[in-house]
């Protein structure tokens, strides 16, 4: 008792909280604390977390050499090993995380996350991932895969064939958003010109937000296709199967070059005088010795990828996806610019009107003031005192003669200044 005792207090805070936790059990679940700093906390199973990260996913597999669909189960790590992926690039195919869309191509493989197609590409297999919001999309890419590998008519590679399929599914599915959007735009832009009202602009505004959201993704799109262009190397990195068997190649020739080391060395063994064994290398440095052999011959090979590859195939076929899908974004900048020019027209209009209105008003304001030059003059005659002018005859009406025509030469007054000055066209 004295010995836990002693053991708890020299134990750090975070120390003591871990050793609760692990003594709770397996299945405990720690309590975030809420924002403000309450006791109130929201519940995260951090261990379901991770599972789900590092857990199995379901993917189908396209094979190279029949074009077989299957259904496997691989875990991540299993994958990072398998493929020598680092987890960054698995972490753009993670549905638990959002990110745009990315082309890599890497030493054994190509990553690819392009809209609803989430695959690794390999020279002998292609992983598509499989998920529930994108159910028809991969299975519309493994059969139009399946179908160019069945009518293969021209001699690319496998990850050509697959990369390809890929950009055309997310071309294709950008380019019919795009059409859509415009067959919804383009009506609701005229509407909105011949009638301005709150519900029309409601329905401007939450296009524009559709419109702006997939400029982004067209756009990132066309960077990416634009980026792998203009890099000769990462162009060369996805020449997949070629690095494949020059890799088997260049294995191939090891062997043979050590096979007849082997030869010559037991010929000369035989023809010399016995040796002490101790002058005889250890198996471990003669290992360490073919494996650095190995690593030199591997690192001249990788070096010299970019420079030995013919990248216009792949170029042309980047460059024809290129144009595609430069074209949704030109379609979706040419509509940016209609409701641009819409909402320059509407404010054009209300201008107009907040004119007219301001001329209304002066106006107004100039009719008052005429009208208070007979209350001027009322207010004069209307006092309680004897004026000679009362008892002349006509005088009344000789007083509205003479009101009415200063309150009217006035009146042009002002509107010939207004004319002058140009506040408003008469």
């Amino acid at each position: 008792m004295d010995n836990d005792h002693l053991k708890d207090r020299l134990l750090l805070p975070s120390s003591r909280a871990a050793a609760a936790a692990s003594a709770n059990g397996p299945h405990h679940r720690r309590t975030a604390p809420a924002a403000g700093g309450g006791a109130g906390g929201v519940s995260i199973d951090v261990n379901g977390l991770k599972r789900r990260g590092g857990g199995r996913r379901s993917w189908v597999r396209v094979d190279a050499a029949t074009g077989a669909a299957e259904a496997v189960e691989v875990a991540k790590p299993a994958l990072m090993r398998r493929l020598d992926l680092p987890a960054r690039d698995l972490r753009l195919l993670d549905p638990l995380f959002v990110y745009p869309s990315a082309i890599l191509g890497r030493e054994r493989a190509v990553v690819c996350n392009l809209e609803r197609v989430r695959c690794i590409i390999t020279a002998d297999e292609a992983l598509v991932l499989r998920e529930q919001d994108a159910e028809e999309a991969v299975r519309r890419y493994v059969d139009e895969l399946q179908r160019r590998l069945v009518d293969r008519a021209d001699d690319l590679p496998f990850e050509f064939i697959a990369l390809e399929v890929a950009l055309e599914a997310a071309c294709s599915f950008l380019d019919s958003q795009a059409i859509e959007l415009e067959a919804e735009a383009y009506p609701l832009l005229d509407e909105l010109t011949t009638k301005i009202s709150t519900l029309n602009l409601e329905r401007v505004r939450h296009l524009k937000s559709k419109l702006v959201a997939l400029t982004r993704r067209v756009q990132k799109v066309r960077d990416e296709i634009e980026q792998l262009m203009d890099d000769d190397g990462d162009m060369a990195e996805m020449y997949l199967t070629e690095k494949k068997m020059r890799m088997e190649e260049s294995m191939l020739n090891d062997e043979d070059l050590q096979g007849i080391g082997n030869n010559h060395s037991g010929f000369s063994a035989s023809l010399s005088a016995p040796v002490s064994p101790v002058s005889t290398p250890p198996a471990s440095r003669r290992l360490e010795k073919e494996f650095s052999f190995a690593r030199s011959r591997h690192s001249s090979f990788k070096s010299s990828d970019s420079s030995q590859f013919n990248i216009e195939e792949l170029e042309m076929l980047l460059e024809a996806y290129f144009v595609v899908i430069d074209y949704t974004l030109s379609k979706l900048t040419s509509l940016k610019e209609y409701i641009d020019d819409t909402e320059d027209f509407i404010n054009i209009q209300l201008d107009n009107v907040r004119n007219q209105l301001i001329q209304f008003e002066l106006l107004l304001t100039t009719a008052t003031f005429v009208v208070a030059i007979f209350g001027v003059v009322s207010g004069v005659f209307g006092m309680n005192f004897e004026v000679p002018l009362f008892s002349v005859p006509h005088a009344f009406e000789w007083t509205l003669a003479i009101t009415g025509v200063c309150g009217a030469v006035v009146f042009c007054c002002f509107l010939w200044y207004f004319r002058k000055r140009r506040f408003f066209p008469l």
